[in-house]
């Protein structure tokens, strides 16, 4: 698969609206510099929308809130895909986005009518200018795929945590790619699949060692 980016967006850690800009550095680990989801410990520091949906609903730009507009089907891309984009930088795919009801505040009826049709989100893997234009392609080689269910993801990276130590829940949620209000349904998941005590609240009592995700994107 081959594309080219079509438009590149950013928004500021104070702004709720993305900005169109020409040029944005992909920072490896950390995602796209000046941006308010840059964050080391997140599978979802980017997110990848394809043109086919805008140009299919007619939508105004920046209506999905994706950082990278490329003219590829999203749907089409898989978790574990590494995406070559520009010279430099290269994306590890994480998993499709949902549609969320943020998109319903500017755009009523948007999150119904997208569908899976979102974006796809994404990780740095290696860093470099990312330039509107630039060349996106598939590498041959992958890594190891993210669940698209939130449920099998909180499972993975209790599953990747090294034995004997403990993931708080606010870590679990970033590290799994999920709001902090999921942390609620933390309990009951983790006693019904056999991983009670492998995540704790921020103020648990446990005197086990918290892991904050080291080695997990390795």
């Amino acid at each position: 698969m081959r594309g080219t980016v079509v438009a590149l967006a950013t928004r500021a850690p104070a702004s709720a609206l993305p900005l169109r800009v020409p040029t944005v550095q992909a920072v490896a680990g950390r995602g796209l510099d000046g941006d308010r989801h840059a964050d080391p410990h997140s599978p979802r520091q980017l997110l990848l929308a394809g043109s086919a949906a805008y140009d299919d609903l007619g939508l105004p730009p920046l209506a999905l809130r994706e950082n990278l507009l490329v003219d590829v089907d999203t749907v089409g891309l898989e978790s574990g895909m590494l995406l070559a984009v520009g010279l430099e930088a290269v994306l590890r795919l994480s998993f499709q986005c949902e549609a969320c009801g943020a998109l319903d505040a500017r755009h009523p009826g948007l999150a119904r009518a997208i569908g899976a049709r979102r974006g796809i989100l994404a990780r740095v893997v290696q860093g470099g200018a990312i330039r509107e234009g630039d060349p996106v392609r598939i590498l041959d080689r992958r890594m190891a795929p993210m669940a698209e269910d939130w449920r099998e993801r909180v499972l993975q990276v209790l599953d990747a945590a090294p034995p004997g130590m403990v993931v708080d829940y606010a870590t679990l949620a970033r590290l799994a790619g999920i709001q902090s209000t999921y942390c609620r349904a933390f309990p009951r998941l983790l006693a019904s699949r056999g991983y009670a005590g492998r995540a704790v609240p921020a103020r648990s009592a446990s005197p086990a060692p918290r892991w904050a995700g080291a080695g997990l994107w390795d």
